[in-house]
C-alpha cells in the first residue's frame, strides 16, 4: 500500500524558537512536512522556488522585507501553493492587507495547536482559513468597502455564478476545474472576470462575500 500524499509545508518567520516549534508540530502530524523554514522574506522567494512547497506559513512582522513585502513577491513570481499568514496581529488592515496580497488564509499564533493543524489541512485541501473570531471583523471589513449598488450577483454570467459557489465551498481553482471539467487556466480568467463585475479585489474576498450573503 502507498504512503498517503503529505502536503510539503514552509515555515517563514525571524525567530528561530518558534520556527522550532512548529516544525516539531508537525512532525508529529500525519500528511503535514516540513521541508524548510526562511527566517526573512528574501530567503523565503528563495527556498519557495527551490523547495516547490504545497503550502507557506508567512508571519508578517519580519525584519528586512516584511511578510506583505514578501506575500506580493511570491505572487508576483507565480509561486502556486497556498500561502497561509501565520502572525500576532490581528488587526483590521493587516488582515485586509494580507488577503488582498493573496494569502489563502490569516491565522493568529495563540491558537490551540490542534485547532492550528486542522486548519492547515484544511488550507491543504484549498480552504480558507481565518482564525475563528476574524471571520466577523473580515466581513464587515468588506461590506464596508464596497461601493453599494445593484445587487453584483446579476452582473455574472451562470458559469462566473457557479464559479463564486466553489469558491464559497473553499474550493481552490485546480479543484473547481476538476468539478467542473474545465481548465484551470479557464477557471482563473472567469474568477478574474467575476471579481472584476463585482468590485472585489481576491477570491478570498469573494469567498467573504459570498458566505455571508448565503449563495448557494
Amino acid at each position: 500500500m502507498s504512503e498517503p500524499e503529505q502536503t510539503r509545508v514552509l515555515i517563514v518567520d525571524d525567530h528561530p524558537l518558534f520556527r522550532r516549534g512548529v516544525m516539531q508540530l508537525l512532525e508529529m502530524e500525519p500528511g503535514l512536512l516540513a521541508v524548510g523554514e526562511a527566517k526573512s522574506g528574501e530567503e523565503a522567494l528563495a527556498l519557495a522556488k527551490e523547495l516547490d512547497p504545497d503550502l507557506i506559513l508567512l508571519d508578517l512582522n519580519m525584519s528586512g522585507i516584511g511578510g506583505l513585502e514578501a506575500l506580493k513577491a511570491l505572487r508576483a513570481e507565480d509561486i502556486d501553493a497556498r500561502i497561509v499568514v501565520l502572525t500576532v496581529s490581528d488587526n483590521e488592515e493587516d488582515i485586509i492587507a494580507a488577503l488582498r496580497a493573496g494569502a489563502d488564509g490569516y491565522l493568529l499564533k495563540d491558537m490551540e495547536p490542534e485547532d492550528l493543524l486542522r486548519r492547515l489541512h484544511g488550507a491543504a485541501e484549498g480552504q480558507l482559513v481565518l482564525s475563528e473570531h476574524l471571520t466577523a471583523t473580515l466581513a464587515l471589513a468588506l461590506a464596508g468597502d464596497r461601493n453599494t449598488g445593484p445587487d453584483p450577483l446579476n452582473r455574472l454570467t451562470s458559469r462566473e455564478l457557479e464559479i463564486l459557489r466553489q469558491i464559497a465551498s473553499g474550493l481552490s481553482n485546480k479543484m473547481i476545474a476538476r468539478k467542473l471539467d474545465i481548465s484551470e487556466g479557464t477557471v482563473k480568467v472567469h474568477v478574474k472576470h467575476l471579481l472584476k463585475k463585482m468590485n472585489l479585489r481576491s477570491r478570498v474576498e469573494a469567498a467573504v462575500w459570498a458566505v455571508r450573503q448565503g449563495v448557494k
